[in-house]
């Protein structure tokens, strides 16, 4: 009798253990491919994620060339007027909103360039907000950015600009006086072009 109970214990004890066995093993493998499907789906996501700024950026891109048909393509910009008069600040506004800067030539065939636009567009006896201006520090004239100035186009010969002192810091191309700029009240309404980088 007491040999059976020991043989009784000893099946059961065993049966127990190959139990427990078999279930560590489907522990350890559940385990394993819940690691692995974790893996595969952070995968999946960072791809995702690189497809959506992949098509973030083909849409930008997409959106200058429309910018680009409806306005002028000029040394690496897409140049667009906009012939409703509005203060600086204003124009500025608006072409931030759209995702570009007032206007700024970096050099003269850059200001040719964009005097040729603004007859074109606008008009022969047209004046427009160009994106410099002296507002933080009087006679220091700065870009949108903030980084002062290297090219400057000022009439200097008529009136020799710029001339208005602190009442006058934002900065105009005039067709007029053939692309020259002059200084201006900010709150003046001028016309003006918004320019786009073409990347």
């Amino acid at each position: 009798m007491a040999f059976k109970g020991v043989c009784l214990f000893l099946c059961v004890f065993c049966f127990v253990q190959i139990t427990f066995q078999q279930n560590g093993k489907k522990q350890r493998q559940s385990s394993k491919a819940e690691v692995v499907s974790m893996k595969m789906f952070e995968e999946l996501k960072k791809e995702i994620q690189n497809i959506r700024e992949e098509l973030d950026l083909l849409k930008e891109q997409q959106s200058l060339q429309t910018l680009c048909l409806k306005g002028m393509k000029t040394h690496n910009k897409c140049l667009l007027s906009f012939s409703e008069p509005k203060m600086y600040h204003q124009a500025s506004d608006v072409c931030i909103a759209q995702g570009g800067t007032l206007s700024t030539p970096d050099n003269g065939d850059e200001n040719d360039d964009l005097y040729d636009y603004v007859r074109k567009s606008i008009g022969p006896n047209a004046e427009i907000w160009i994106g410099i201006n002296d507002m933080a520090t009087e006679g220091n004239w700065v870009d949108m950015t903030g980084t002062r100035i290297t090219f400057k186009h000022w009439e200097t010969e008529i009136t020799k600009q710029p001339d208005g002192g602190k009442q006058e810091n934002c900065a105009s191309l005039s067709t007029i006086a053939i692309g020259k700029w002059s200084d201006k009240n900010c709150k003046v309404e001028l016309p003006f072009v918004c320019q786009f980088t073409i990347v």
